[in-house]
């Protein structure tokens, strides 16, 4: 017979779920409610892989209850719709792009391209300095180069200076740990963008903005990162800075 809840929650479904801090994804299977009137159901097709998955799986926030299924870049196929559902119908992309292409920039690529329409550093002329590779870095690079602006990439790992120059168009590479690099490039930057997951020293980053340059953190690492007040008044740095930035119109958690 079946249970209060497997009545209200009849759709079959499956999934990788985290099961504890290990992070290790095995099968799950699960059931979820009926489309309501509202609602748009669809098929997965393809799913990206945010970093904040990555802190989710092994709870290093905190907020996780167990199992948990990771994923939020989606796109698919619609299969169902409620009946007061006006913009969708069945077989409609939720997007227009190339899906396979789409899934990424669903969160990593509006995390980049937003802080820098809001801090204005979109403008030609400009340079824009991208702390990390991977992938927030790499698209921070592509839609800089796209606003016309120059860019370098700030990285620990010399082996990416190709891929950065090359590959995506950057103008120039930095290695953080290279103190001498570090220091010749003082005071050259309009703005950064800041992708790291990870902890990392932020007063070598700040030491490389002009008076009023802009300093945004959106690789929201396991423990806010701290900066002397400091570092901003002896240099007139602009302290608008954030840390996990998010555009005011965003509501997602993760």
């Amino acid at each position: 017979m079946a249970t209060q809840y497997e009545f209200e929650h009849p759709k079959k479904a499956f999934g990788w779920a985290a099961r504890d801090t290990s992070g290790v994804l095995s099968p799950f299977n699960f059931s979820r409610r009926e489309p309501s009137e509202k609602d748009v159901a669809l098929k997965i097709l393809y799913c990206g892989i945010c970093h904040s998955d990555l802190h989710k799986m092994k709870n290093e926030w905190g907020t996780i209850n167990y199992p948990f299924v990771p994923g939020h870049e989606i796109v698919g196929i619609v299969t169902e719709v409620g009946n007061k559902v006006r913009k969708f119908k069945v077989g409609d992309k939720v997007d227009e792009l190339p899906l396979d292409a789409a899934a990424p920039l669903l969160c990593a690529g509006i995390t980049v391209y937003s802080p820098l329409r809001y801090f204005g550093l979109d403008k030609p002329g400009l340079h824009v300095g991208v702390v990390g590779l991977g992938g927030l870095g790499h698209m921070a690079v592509k839609f800089a180069k796209a606003f016309g602006t120059k860019v370098t990439v700030i990285s620990t790992s010399p082996s990416k200076e190709k891929e950065a120059i090359k590959n995506l168009g950057a103008d120039s590479f930095l290695i953080s740990r290279d103190k001498d690099q570090m220091k010749a490039a003082m005071g050259t930057l309009d703005g950064i963008i800041d992708t790291v997951s990870a902890d990392h020293p932020l007063l070598p980053l700040i030491g490389l903005l002009k008076s009023h340059g802009k300093l945004v953190m959106v690789g929201a690492p396991e423990k806010a990162s701290r900066a002397s007040s400091i570092s901003f008044t002896c240099r007139e740095k602009d302290n608008s800075w954030k840390f996990n930035w998010r555009d005011k119109g965003d509501s997602r958690n993760d």
